[in-house]
């Protein structure tokens, strides 16, 4: 059981009996005498993927979920399609591009830390690591003497994400992209 205060993004409870996962918690103080504080939580339904937005009291209860998150690592993948290996029991499944929507452009080979979440020995989604690395193969040239926080340009990761990185990137160089905002960390 989890109280709504202790909530963190990638817990797992159910919601009208299934499970989902925390996405984005907002914490709201009023500054009125008695009043209570509100935590607005959105949720993902790992099954259905829609998201779903609840205004908690802090001693609100949520039962857990029954799930498991496992390693897994990417195969290989085409256009619509990508095949996993459980690095547990050497076990190979393939999720369509829908099921990994918001995944899909972080995904290349070699990604660690990756995990797969499993509910009663159906895969539900999965994890990605906060940071991952990725090659750009294209962005317009570097600027002699752009500084590291100077103005930022679009770059093409060899995902086929587009990134906001400083001038001084140039195509070719592996860049840190954070997977929870989508944007340009660090140089690798």
């Amino acid at each position: 059981m989890f109280r709504a205060s202790d909530l963190k993004k990638g817990d797992v409870v159910r919601i009208d009996g299934e499970a989902a996962i925390v996405e984005t918690i907002k914490v709201q103080s009023p500054s009125a005498r008695g009043a209570v504080t509100l935590y607005k939580i959105r949720f993902r339904n790992l099954k259905s993927k829609r998201k779903i937005d609840q205004s908690l009291h802090g001693d609100d209860i949520l039962p857990e979920a029954d799930f498991e998150r496992r390693p897994v690592q990417y195969l290989y993948g085409d256009g619509s399609s990508i095949t996993f290996m459980d690095l547990e029991d050497y076990s190979q499944f393939t999720m369509a591009k829908d099921e990994i929507e918001e995944e899909w452009p972080y995904l290349a080979e070699g990604i660690d830390g990756l995990l797969s979440l499993l509910s009663e020995g159906r895969i539900l989604g999965l994890e990605l690591p906060a940071f991952i690395n990725l090659a750009i193969v294209e962005t317009p040239p570097s600027v002699k003497g752009g500084s590291v926080t100077a103005r930022m340009k679009p770059a093409t990761l060899s995902t086929g994400l587009v990134v906001q990185v400083p001038e001084h990137i140039s195509t070719g160089d592996l860049i840190r992209v954070d997977t929870r905002t989508g944007e340009y960390a660090s140089k690798a």
